[in-house]
């Protein structure tokens, strides 16, 4: 039941309803979670579910800020249901936490991917704390890891993800944007150019930060001028939309 509403979440082209809806999904996993408290999978699907919502729904600071903290803690208890020896993966030093993810099984996957995105989500909201920042280097090694264990696992996403966490701090402060415009070229080139999220991303964290107009206006008017009507891709393609006009009409002030 969780993969179909998340299918119909996902295929919606009114995010209004989405924003209104949702909560109720949410307090319904909440309620499953409450009777099975060691369900790796519904505690991903938890943690994957608030994190969108918070960062994309949700406005006011604060609720950002408990919603993005509860899908962060959904993914650590998803990881730990289906790894216990993956429990405290937060407390641990920097190498640590690389060996402890280098013991980490196929089987584990899941919660390992519903981990890094929530973390993912909660730094983005978080984006002013430099102790949340300091922690990318982690979410990268994870879905490193996912790669490296199942290299078709939402193969999509992670790339995306990967291209983001690799440029959005700018080159001084360790972001890595060859790598990170290497994931972006192959995000577009798997989903096959059928999630437009992907190239607001790369005008926004590539692009803006290395003051390339170019690519960036041409990304963005392809955005716009694409069909949003896509499998799996219609409710953030039409947000995307939205981004991309808001990004290209500020262009002028921008560069």
């Amino acid at each position: 039941m969780a993969g179909n509403l998340n299918a119909a979440i996902m295929n919606q082209d009114d995010p209004e309803i989405v924003r209104d809806g949702a909560p109720a999904f949410l307090l319904m996993l909440d309620s499953f979670i409450e009777g099975s408290p060691n369900n790796a999978l519904m505690l991903g699907a938890a943690a994957e579910l608030y994190a969108a919502y918070g960062v994309l729904f949700v406005a006011d600071e604060y609720r950002a800020n408990r919603l993005t903290r509860r899908a962060f803690d959904y993914g650590q208890r998803s990881l730990c249901a289906s790894n216990s020896t993956a429990c405290n993966l937060k407390s641990l030093t920097y190498q640590q936490f690389e060996e402890k993810l280098s013991q980490l099984k196929d089987s584990d996957v899941p919660s390992l991917y519903s981990l890094g995105l929530s973390w993912i989500a909660y730094i983005k909201v978080h984006s002013e704390d430099w102790g949340a920042l300091a922690k990318l280097p982690r979410v990268v090694s994870i879905f490193n890891r996912v790669q490296v264990l199942e290299p078709q696992y939402q193969a999509i996403k992670v790339e995306h993800f990967l291209a983001v966490l690799n440029t959005i701090r700018p080159p001084a402060l360790g972001g890595n944007f060859p790598s990170g415009k290497k994931h972006f070229e192959r995000a577009i080139s798997l989903s096959e150019g059928k999630d437009l999220s992907i190239k607001v991303d790369f005008a926004r964290f590539y692009a803006r930060t290395l003051y390339q107009r170019e690519i960036h206006d041409r990304l963005l008017k392809e955005v716009i001028a694409a069909d949003p009507y896509q499998r799996g891709y219609t409710l953030f393609n039409i947000l995307a939309q939205v981004e991309a006009q808001q990004l290209l009409d500020s262009s002028d002030d921008y560069f």
